[in-house]
């Protein structure tokens, strides 16, 4: 059973990883991308690797992808910007890239395969998510502080940034001139006495 559920996970990864190439519109493409995290949560779920399987689906197929679609959609992008030799540039090295990594499978696959003895590895007494914690807050204690003040001084850079664009809004006048651009011709907006003019 669990060779058919990895060989499943397997082949809903590649896939919906083709599909995050290959569709042309971002917030699918974006979409399909959640379905290849989870499908990899899956195989690190089927490997007896749950805290990892489970980190997968909570930070990447949630908070990361979140931010994903959340900056697509403000930026609006319904179609791909870029025009001309730009475009034909990325195509290629696009291409020439898939094929390196096309020729590097069928060469591993052409190599000799040999299935050893299962592992009888036994699990520790409190599990993989004990003992990780363990590690993480102990040896690796440093590093993982180091994390997470550059997230913070990402998320407080993006605030400031927001901030320095952004102002309080635009002003009464600016709304007005933008909302005169956006009426159909020959209707006019006319301002409330002692409004901007």
């Amino acid at each position: 059973m669990i060779p058919v559920l990895f060989a499943g996970f397997a082949a809903l990864l590649l896939l919906s990883a083709l599909m995050v190439v290959l569709h042309r519109n971002p917030v699918t493409s974006a979409l399909f991308l959640v379905v290849a995290f989870c499908a990899l949560a899956g195989i690190y779920i089927v490997m007896k690797a749950e805290f990892i399987g489970m980190v997968q689906v909570i930070v990447y197929a949630g908070a990361i992808m979140v931010l994903f679609v959340f900056v697509i959609m403000y930026l609006n992008l319904s179609h791909d910007l870029e025009r001309g030799a730009t475009i034909i540039l990325r195509r290629m090295i696009g291409w020439i890239a898939g094929a390196i990594v096309l020729l590097q499978a069928v060469l591993l696959m052409a190599g000799r395969w040999a299935l050893g003895p299962i592992s009888q590895v036994v699990p520790p007494p409190g599990g993989n998510t004990q003992v990780l914690g363990q590690v993480l807050y102990s040896r690796f204690l440093f590093p993982f502080e180091i994390t997470s003040l550059i997230l913070l001084v990402a998320m407080v850079g993006a605030i400031v940034l927001s901030k320095a664009k952004g102002g309080r809004g635009a002003s009464p006048k600016a709304t007005l001139e933008s909302m005169r651009r956006q009426l159909p011709p020959g209707v006019t907006l006319t301002p409330p006495p002692g409004g901007p003019q």
